[in-house]
């Protein structure tokens, strides 16, 4: 699954490796304006747009105002009203009349800045709903003193209505409380506050309808449901398709201008094929349509320029069906792709030789591209918070049949690198000689588990006959074993001499600084991401700890991995990594497996028993020594404002790139990019 851009959402997640907590350089948060609540804002280099052709500068900006104009509706998908909030709030901003230096005002800010930067009122991460920490009587002032402000009202709905019907989503911790649920034994459907579904919609209901429309066990199925919402009207389900003069249409709409306008300045005909092609699939909402319009732009890897958009990766739906908007306008870095290429060109060698079954390894692999890349535009559910690296389609018969793109967004990860600090490696790692060797390969050794994380391990293994999507058959647990198969296939060979023969690592330095990495990460860092009591429900982290804490277990005997407490402060530390590699080659075997025979029943066994329960003393513990260091969880982007120059005939002359901050950013996206409609 996770493909047609497998934003693999480990993304602001690594300092040293690629699973290491990526962290800021201890700011003060009341005196940095791109630090608040958890997260920090960082900028990343989109100059090299300025070394491109006039014609492909051009064919950037209308991408990326395709990109952009779609970006609300990622607010509407997570929470039915984000829109309203959010118009709400930035009418306020740019209106209230009142002091703007106490703290109230100032909790405000932050509020707004949250829900920007997490498409709506729910933590993008771990998909609770963060509450004001501001009163409703300081709310009620705030409106009252916004006396020029337009209010996002419905179609017959008073302000005073809107706001008695927002008060409770905003304040009320239990109305809404979370955009994803995946509790075992709950109607997760119901119980999460996604707009993917409308009133009383149950997950059976759901589960059962995309059945009936008969893909299971096809050779080519159908991602029915992927760009829809499913609501029931006089009693039957129905899916109301998000396409022009459907779902979202405004949005659409400006998205299809757009990208009429980009197919006239392609760079080749099988580029502006494609364009073309995805501009008819939101005309008409068919996905033989995108189906036909993946297939072409695999086969489309001429070409400097390339891009992300539609409706996509399905983590923010409890049952791995609705897709998220999101878009990636990306340049190609040729020195380094040209480097990485090598990684695509022994993708049989990687699949012959894997520790799965041999009935479930692909025969040929087909057509797996590499790209070190640049993005230039991010939007949706791509930012603020962006991936790392991306694998698509996430259709499997196609990746089979035509094979799939991956990227590494290069000048993300450079951004990463240059804001991440050292404190957390040296609070987590004992041994100073293992803090020396993730220092020294902290950077290659991450851009090694993202490239073989997505270019052979999401292409890799294959599914039996007849057995239907791993999304029909591991349902709500598919998400979370397609990431922990990529992470071990990854795992497996960044630990393997070939790496070393064809240049790609100096030595298994590399793989030895990954599994320092990963193991800590898995059982140790990242659990200061939750609240207290909480299990683990975000598929990438439930990836993270099933690897980590199946590999502790398996290993116990034999002393692999050690935990060792010293002076009240818990480490796990690689004692034998030879064999460490063999328990992550056991595991993936068996993962494969699961999915090759569509295995429910060992896929619950596995995920539960592993990805979802937390220690609570350990977890304390962690939460107690981050909070020491004031290291900000979580990062994300503020795009690069492009500033595109035509000529008085209205011919496109030049395109620049200019510094934004991040406020000044959202208000104007909120100003130009509005093509959502409130309740929509």
């Amino acid at each position: 699954m996770k493909k047609y851009f497998t934003l693999v959402a480990i993304a602001s997640l690594f300092i040293a490796c690629s699973t290491a907590p990526k962290e800021a350089k201890n700011p003060k948060e009341e005196n940095d304006p791109n630090r608040f609540a958890d997260l920090q804002i960082l900028s990343y280099d989109a100059s090299g747009i300025i070394d491109l052709t006039t014609k492909q500068k051009e064919l950037v900006y209308y991408l990326s105002q395709a990109a952009l104009s779609g970006r609300e509706i990622t607010y509407a998908q997570n929470y039915k009203h984000n829109i309203q909030i959010k118009r709400t709030l930035e009418a306020i901003y740019e209106n209230y009349t009142g002091e703007k230096t106490t703290e109230d005002w100032k909790n405000f800010e932050t509020y707004l800045k949250r829900i920007w930067f997490s498409n709506g009122i729910h933590h993008h991460y771990a998909e609770k709903k963060f509450l004001p920490n501001f009163s409703q009587e300081y709310f009620a002032e705030l409106i009252e003193n916004s006396p020029e402000a337009k209010w996002p009202t419905l179609e017959g709905e008073t302000p005073e209505q809107m706001v008695a019907k927002l008060l409770p989503a905003m304040f009320d911790p239990k109305v809404d409380a979370k955009k994803v649920v995946k509790d075992k034994g709950v109607d997760k459907v119901l119980e999460s506050a996604n707009n993917h579904y409308g009133e009383g919609v149950t997950e059976d209901e759901a589960i059962r309808h995309y059945a009936a429309m008969g893909t299971l066990g096809e050779a080519q199925p159908i991602e029915y449901g992927l760009n829809s919402r499913l609501v029931k009207q006089d009693g039957k389900l129905i899916d109301l398709t998000i396409k022009s003069g459907g779902l979202y249409g405004g949005a659409m709409d400006k998205m299809i201008y757009w990208l009429k306008k980009a197919e006239v300045v392609a760079e080749n005909e099988a580029q502006a094929k494609h364009i073309g092609m995805l501009a008819e699939y939101f005309k008409t909402g068919d996905l033989r349509q995108w189906d036909a319009t993946n297939i072409n732009w695999v086969k489309s890897i001429e070409g400097e320029i390339d891009f992300i958009l539609g409706f996509i990766e399905v983590y923010g739906d409890a049952i791995g069906t609705k897709g998220a908007f999101e878009g990636i306008i990306q340049v190609n870095d040729k020195e380094a792709s040209k480097r990485m290429a090598v990684l695509s060109e022994n993708a049989q060698y990687f699949e012959d030789n894997s520790s799965i079954m041999d009935e479930h390894k692909k025969e040929k692999v087909v057509g797996v591209s590499y790209r070190v890349i640049d993005a230039v535009m991010e939007a949706g559910d791509a930012a603020p918070a962006t991936p790392i690296g991306v694998n698509l389609p996430n259709s499997n018969w196609i990746r089979s049949t035509h094979g799939s793109k991956s990227v590494s967004l290069g000048n993300i990860v450079s951004a990463y690198d240059a804001a991440g600090g050292s404190s957390s490696l040296n609070e987590f790692y004992l041994d100073e000689s293992t803090r020396a060797r993730i220092k020294e390969h902290s950077k290659l050794c991450g851009k090694m588990h993202t490239a073989m994380h997505e270019v052979i391990g999401h292409a890799s293994g294959k599914i039996n006959p007849g057995i239907g999507t791993p999304k029909e058959t591991l349902k709500n647990y598919s998400n979370t074993l397609e990431e922990a198969r990529a992470d071990l296939v990854a795992l497996y060979y960044i630990y393997d001499q070939k790496l070393v023969d064809i240049g790609l690592v100096p030595s298994l330095e590399v793989g030895m600084a990954e599994y320092d990495s990963y193991i800590a990460n898995g059982m140790m860092l990242q659990l200061r991401r939750l609240d207290e009591g909480e299990n683990i429900e975000e598929d990438h982290m439930r990836n993270r700890q099933l690897n980590a804490s199946w590999a502790y277990e398996k290993g116990l005997n034999e002393n692999v991995i050690e935990r060792k407490v010293v002076d009240g402060k818990t480490y796990f530390i690689v004692n034998d990594y030879a064999k460490l590699r063999v328990i992550f080659g056991d595991l993936l075997r068996e993962i494969q497996r699961i999915k090759s025979e569509g295995d429910y029943a060992a896929a619950e066994k596995l995920v539960e028993a592993y990805g979802v329960k937390v220690d609570p003393d350990l977890h304390k513990e962690v939460v107690a020594r981050y909070e020491s260091l004031n290291l900000a969880p979580y990062s994300g982007f503020v795009q690069p404002k492009l500033v595109a120059e035509f000529d008085s005939q209205g011919n496109f002359v030049d395109l620049k790139v200019e510094q934004e901050a991040y406020v000044d950013q959202m208000l104007r996206f909120a100003k130009e990019y509005a093509f959502v409609k409130p309740g929509e």
